[in-house]
C-alpha cells in the first residue's frame, strides 16, 4: 500500500506530493526515537534497578505480594528488573503498538512471560477487575514518564489517574520523589536567544542605531522551555546571582494534583546583577530516605561527582519576562507557575504583605510575533555582532545611493541594514505572515515605513510593476528561512534568485555570491550513544529492540543526514575540513545535478562516527560565513561549531577505529544534489 503525502519542499519552496509507504511514518518514529540513548545511561539504570529491589523488599517485608506497574515501559526493562528483584506480577503499559510489539518479544526472550504482561493501551484506558486488563491494583508504581523539564511529557495527569484507579493507597513508588531545583543568574548570551539588542551602523553620515520595536522588548515571550546541554555552558557565559534553591518537589508515592498551582521561594541574592534567566533542573530520589538519587545537576553544582552523559534528560533555560535588577542580599521572591505540561517563572520583589494568591501569573504569550517566528538560535544568530559586521562590510562594498536592492530572507534586518549604509530603493520578501507584522514592526520602530517597500507575493510571481519598473542592481540575502531545518535548506535563496532573474540588471551584484558545502570526519565525545545498539542492558537482553531501530533506519533514515547543534555535543576532528560542492549564486539554478566523489584522509587516530557537513556562504571574494566549523582548537582535534545553527551529522552504519597514525585510513564519499528536487543524497565507505 501507498499513500500520498503533501509537503513544501523547503529548498525549492515548492509544493510536492510524495508517494510514501503507509508505514513511513512508523519507521519515522521509531527511527528517530531515543530509546537507545536512554538504555545507555547508566546511571539511570542502575539507580531504577537499586530503587525497584528497595521497593520490592519493602512490600515482600510487610507479607504481601508485590504487584507491580510499570507506565510508559518501552523495552519492558523496568518491569524485568521488578521480576528479577522478586516481584510476584508486573502490568507493563505501553501505548505505542511497535514498542509494545517488541516489548512482548523482548520479555519472552529474556523468560519472563509468566511474571509481566504487557498491556498496549494508554494508561486512562486500563481496566481493573477479574475481567479487566489488571486482576488487582498494584502495590508498587514504577514509571519513567519524565522529560528534561520533568511534566513536559504528561507525567502528572498520568500519576493522578493511576493514584485513582489503578494502584493502591500507600503504594511503593519509583522514583519516590522528584524535586526541581533553580538559580538564579546573569547571562548576556543567553539573554540574546530571547531579546533583540540595538545594533550600531556606521554609515557615511554618522552612526545610526537600529533599535527593536518596544512590543518586542516588552514582550513576555513564549512559555516552552528551552532545554539545553548546561554542562557544554562556559562559566565565563554567566553568572550566579543566588545559591541553589528547591522550588518544589512531587511525591509520587502519594496522590498526584495536575491542576494548575504556583510555587514561591524567597531568594537573597549573592550578588548584585540583572537577574534575566532562570536555570532549573531536577533529581529523582528511587527511595523514601533519598539515598538513591539520580540528579541532572549541572558541572558547577557538583564540581567532584563524574557527570552522566544523557540527550533524554538535559537542563532548562527559563527567561524572565523582563530583566530585574537584583542587589545583593536584598530578598526577592521567585514564583514557578505550572500547568499539566510547562513551567513558566516570575520576579518579584520581596514585600512582606504579600502573599502566595497574588502572585500567581498566566503563561506568558508572545504579543511582538518574533518569538514566535525565530527560535532561540535565530534571535542569538541576529544578536551575533560579529556576524553583523560581516554583512555590513561586505555591503559597504557594493552598495551606493543609486542601488536598487531586493533582499531575499526570513525576518531578517537585512532590509535595515541596506536602508543605513545608503540605499536609494529596498523591497524585501515576505514569505511568512508572522515574519511579515514582525518586519513591518521593525520597519516602524526605525521610522522606515515609507522607505522600504514589502513584496507579498512568490517571487515567481513578481512583476515588473512590483519593481516600478526598475532593474535590480543588487540582491542580498543571509541566506535564512525559517522553514530551514537541514544547512543547505537555506538554497532556497538560488531558487528564489532564479525565479526573479528577468528582474535583475545585467550588471546585477548578488551577496553572497556563492556557498559551498564542507565535510569533515568526526569522532563524538557521546553523541554516538543515541545511534549505538545496546545488546545486553543491566544484564537483559534487549537485542530485539535494536534491530527494531536498525530495520527503520535502514527504511530511509541511515542514508539521510540529521541536524543537531554540535556546540552541545563535543567532537574532534579526524580529517581536515573539505569542501565537497559549490553553488554560484551569480548564475541561476542548473537544470543538471551538481555531484562529487573523493575520499579523506584520515589524520587522527579516533572511531569514525560519522561525517559532519554545514554550508558556508561567500559574502564576496574576501568575507565568508560559516554555518559550522569555526576553527579546530587545538592539536586533539576538539572543534569549535557556530553556536546559531545545527550542522548536519550522517551517522557511519559501522565505527572503524583507527588506532595508529601510520595507517589511519580514509573515508570515501559520493554527494549529489538533484537541483530539481533541492535535495541531497549521499555516501561513505570507510
Amino acid at each position: 500500500m501507498k499513500t500520498f503525502c503533501g509537503r513544501a519542499n523547503p529548498t525549492t519552496g515548492s509544493m510536492e506530493w510524495l508517494e510514501e509507504a503507509e508505514d513511513y511514518d512508523y519507521h519515522q518514529e521509531i527511527a528517530r526515537s531515543r530509546y537507545a540513548d536512554m538504555l545507555h545511561d547508566k546511571d539511570r539504570n542502575v539507580k531504577y534497578y537499586q530503587g525497584i529491589r528497595a521497593a520490592v523488599s519493602r512490600v515482600k517485608e510487610r507479607g504481601e505480594k508485590a504487584i507491580v506497574l510499570d507506565i510508559g515501559t518501552g523495552t519492558g526493562l523496568l518491569s524485568m528488573m521488578a521480576a528479577s528483584a522478586g516481584a510476584d506480577f508486573c502490568y507493563a503499559i505501553e501505548v505505542f503498538k511497535p514498542m509494545a510489539n517488541v516489548a512482548v518479544k523482548i520479555v519472552e526472550k529474556n523468560g519472563f512471560s509468566d511474571k509481566i504482561k504487557i498491556i498496549n493501551k494508554h494508561s486512562t484506558e486500563v481496566t481493573v477487575g477479574p475481567d479487566g486488563d489488571m486482576e488487582c491494583r498494584a502495590n508498587i508504581l514504577v514509571t519513567e514518564l519524565f522529560d528534561t523539564e520533568l511534566i513536559g511529557e504528561g507525567a502528572l495527569p498520568t500519576y493522578e489517574h493511576a493514584h485513582k484507579y489503578l494502584v493502591q493507597e500507600g503504594c511503593e513508588a519509583v522514583p519516590h520523589r522528584a524535586t526541581v531545583y533553580v538559580q538564579l543568574v546573569e547571562s548576556k548570551r543567553m539573554w540574546s536567544w530571547n531579546k533583540l539588542f540595538p545594533i550600531h551602523v556606521e554609515a557615511e553620515d554618522g552612526e545610526k542605531i537600529i533599535v527593536p520595536p518596544s512590543e518586542m522588548e516588552n514582550c513576555p515571550g513564549v512559555p516552552s522551555v528551552c532545554d539545553i546541554q548546561l554542562n557544554q555552558m562556559p562559566s565565563r557565559d554567566f553568572t550566579t546571582l543566588s545559591d541553589v534553591m528547591t522550588m518544589f518537589s512531587v511525591d509520587f508515592s502519594k496522590p498526584v494534583q495536575s491542576a494548575s498551582t504556583c510555587y514561591r521561594v524567597q531568594l537573597e541574592p549573592v550578588k548584585s546583577g540583572k537577574a534575566q534567566i532562570v536555570l532549573s533542573w531536577w533529581d529523582i530520589d528511587m527511595d523514601p530516605t533519598g539515598m538513591i538519587n539520580c540528579t541532572m545537576a549541572p558541572y558547577w553544582v557538583k564540581p567532584t561527582s563524574a557527570l552522566q552523559w544523557r540527550d533524554h534528560w538535559m537542563q532548562c533555560v527559563y527567561f524572565l519576562p523582563n530583566e530585574e535588577p537584583v542587589l545583593q542580599g536584598e530578598k526577592v521572591y521567585l514564583t514557578a507557575c505550572r500547568d499539566e505540561y510547562s513551567v513558566w517563572y516570575k520576579l518579584q520583589k520581596a514585600r512582606e504583605e504579600e502573599n502566595k494568591a497574588d502572585v500567581c501569573v498566566e503563561s506568558p504569550v508572545c504579543r511582538c510575533h518574533a518569538h514566535l517566528l525565530w527560535n532561540r538560535p535565530r534571535f542569538g544568530e541576529l544578536n551575533d555582532q560579529n556576524r553583523t559586521h560581516q554583512y555590513i562590510k561586505s555591503l559597504r562594498k557594493v552598495l551606493n545611493t543609486d542601488s536598487v536592492c531586493l533582499c531575499i530572507s526570513d525576518g531578517s534586518l537585512l532590509p535595515v541594514l541596506v536602508h543605513c549604509l545608503g540605499a536609494k530603493q529596498v523591497q524585501c520578501f515576505i514569505l511568512v505572515f508572522r515574519s511579515l507584522q514582525c518586519s513591518l514592526a521593525f520597519f516602524s520602530a526605525n521610522h522606515l515605513e515609507d522607505k522600504i517597500k514589502v513584496l507579498e507575493a512568490r517571487p515567481e510571481l513578481l512583476k515588473p510593476s512590483h519593481f516600478e519598473d526598475k532593474k535590480i542592481s543588487v540582491l542580498v540575502g543571509e541566506p535564512f528561512f525559517s522553514t530551514s531545518l537541514l544547512p543547505w535548506h537555506n538554497l532556497y535563496f538560488w531558487y528564489a534568485r532564479t525565479a526573479v532573474t528577468s528582474h535583475l540588471s545585467s550588471n546585477v551584484t548578488v551577496l553572497p555570491q556563492s556557498a559551498s558545502l564542507h565535510m569533515m570526519i568526526v569522532e563524538f565525545q557521546d553523541l554516538w550513544r543515541i545511534r549505538s545498539p545496546c545488546g545486553i542492558c543491566e544484564g537483559f537482553d534487549v537485542q530485539t529492540m535494536d534491530d527494531m531501530i536498525k530495520d527503520s533506519l535502514n527504511f530511509r533514515e541511515s542514508k539521510e543526514a540529521e541536524p543537531h547543534p554540535l556546540w552541545e555535543y563535543p567532537c574532534k576532528s579526524l580529517s581536515d575540513p573539505q569542501e565537497v560542492l559549490t553553488f554560484d549564486f551569480r548564475k541561476t539554478v542548473p537544470q543538471h545535478c551538481l555531484s562529487t566523489e573523493g575520499s579523506v584522509n584520515l589524520l587522527r587516530k579516533g572511531r569514525s562516527h560519522g561525517a559532519v557537513l554545514w554550508m558556508e556562504y561567500h559574502l564576496d571574494a574576501d568575507t565568508s560565513v560559516s554555518t559550522g566549523l569555526m576553527q579546530i582548537s587545538n592539536e586533539k582535534g576538539n572543534c569549535e561549531w557556530n553556536p546559531h545553527c545545527k550542522q548536519a551529522v550522517y551517522f557511519f552504519s559501522s565505527v572503524i577505529e583507527s588506532e595508529t597514525l601510520s595507517d589511519p585510513g580514509a573515508v570515501t564519499y559520493a554527494i549529489k544534489f538533484d537541483t530539481k528536487t533541492g535535495e541531497i543524497a549521499m555516501d561513505f565507505k570507510l
